[in-house]
C-alpha cells in the first residue's frame, strides 16, 4: 500500500493504534511492555503515517499519545545495542530514518498535538516537541539524555529553537536532568498541564478550539512558513513572506473569511 492508499484509519500497523473522530485523528505508540521505545518499525510507521496528505483525506488534526504510562522511552535499547558495533554507513542509515520521522512531523499540514503522560524522553521526547502543541499531564517528565550515554542530539537541535529560548536549548541538551511538566511548561517545551485523567480531553478541546477559530488551509500555510524563514536575511526573509502573504489573498478560505467579516463584522467558525 502506498502511503497516499486507502482509508488512514484502516492502515494495518505493527506498532500503531488508530481511531478516526470526524476530522481528527488519534494515534497511540503501541509498544506500551517497552515505554513505546522507538524501534526502527514504529519510527518507519509513525513517519509513514504523518507523511500522508492528511488534509486532503479531510483530517485536521491529529493527537498522538502513547499506550500505558509513558509516552515513549527514546530508542530501543535492542536497537542500541544492534548498532554499537554498526559501521559508518549502518550508522548514517538510521540516522537519517531518525531525521525522516522529525521531518514528517515538522511538515506535517494538519495540526500535531502530542498527549504527554509518564517518561518522554530523547528520540521520543523529540517526537512530542516537533509538534505544533505538547499537552502534558502533570505526572510527565522530559528529558534529552543523549550526553548521559556519550551521544549528541543533533537532529532535535535543528527544531527546538522554534519552541525554545537559546539558553533553554543549551541546558536542555548539555545538562540533561528530568523536567516535572510545569518546569516544560515554564520554559515552553509544554503548552498545557492538566490532570493524568484530562489529557485527552485538554487535548481534543484544544484542538477544536484552533480549528474552529482558524483555518487550516492558514494553518498549513503558517506552519511551512515558520520552517523556511529561520536563517534567511531580513530582505530574503520578506520577500519569502510576501509572496505567502500574496498567495493566502487569492485562497478560497481567504475569500470566504473576509466576506463573512463584511456581512457578520465576525470571523467565520472553521469548525461547526
Amino acid at each position: 500500500m502506498t502511503a497516499a492508499a486507502g482509508r488512514v484509519e484502516e492502515l494495518a500497523l505493527e506498532t500503531l493504534e488508530l481511531r478516526r473522530d470526524e476530522d481528527l485523528l488519534w494515534v497511540a505508540l503501541d509498544n506500551a511492555e517497552r515505554a513505546n521505545a522507538l524501534s526502527p518499525r514504529m519510527i518507519d510507521e509513525v513517519t509513514a503515517l504523518y507523511r500522508r496528505p492528511l488534509l486532503a483525506e479531510g483530517i485536521r488534526a491529529v493527537l498522538l499519545t502513547g499506550k500505558g504510562k509513558h509516552f515513549s522511552a527514546g530508542a530501543d535499547l535492542g536497537h542500541l545495542r544492534a548498532l554499537r558495533d554498526a559501521g559508518a554507513e549502518e550508522n548514517r542509515a538510521d540516522s537519517l530514518r531518525l531525521a525522516g520521522l522529525f521531518e514528517a512531523v515538522l511538515r506535517q499540514e494538519a495540526l500535531t498535538l502530542a498527549l504527554v503522560r509518564g517518561s518522554c524522553v530523547a528520540g521520543g521526547c523529540g517526537l512530542a516537541t516537533a509538534c505544533d502543541f505538547v499537552v502534558a499531564a502533570d505526572d510527565a517528565r522530559f528529558l534529552y539524555s543523549e550526553v548521559r550515554i556519550g551521544f549528541v542530539a543533533a537532529l532535535v537541535a535543528t527544531f527546538l529553537p522554534l519552541r525554545l529560548r537559546g539558553r533553554d536549548v543549551r541546558e536542555l541538551l548539555l545538562y540533561p536532568h528530568f523536567l516535572d511538566a510545569h518546569e516544560a511548561r515554564a520554559i515552553g517545551l509544554a503548552d498545557r498541564v492538566v490532570a493524568p485523567g484530562g489529557l485527552e480531553g485538554e487535548g481534543r478541546e484544544l484542538a477544536v478550539s484552533i480549528l474552529t477559530n482558524g483555518s487550516s488551509q492558514s494553518i498549513a500555510a503558517t506552519k511551512k512558513l515558520l520552517l523556511e524563514l529561520p536563517g534567511k536575511g531580513l530582505s530574503e526573509a520578506l520577500a519569502h513572506a510576501a509572496e505567502v502573504n500574496a498567495a493566502a489573498r487569492g485562497t478560497g478560505d481567504c475569500r470566504r473569511g473576509i466576506a463573512h467579516v463584511l456581512d457578520h463584522k465576525a470571523p467565520p467558525k472553521w469548525r461547526e
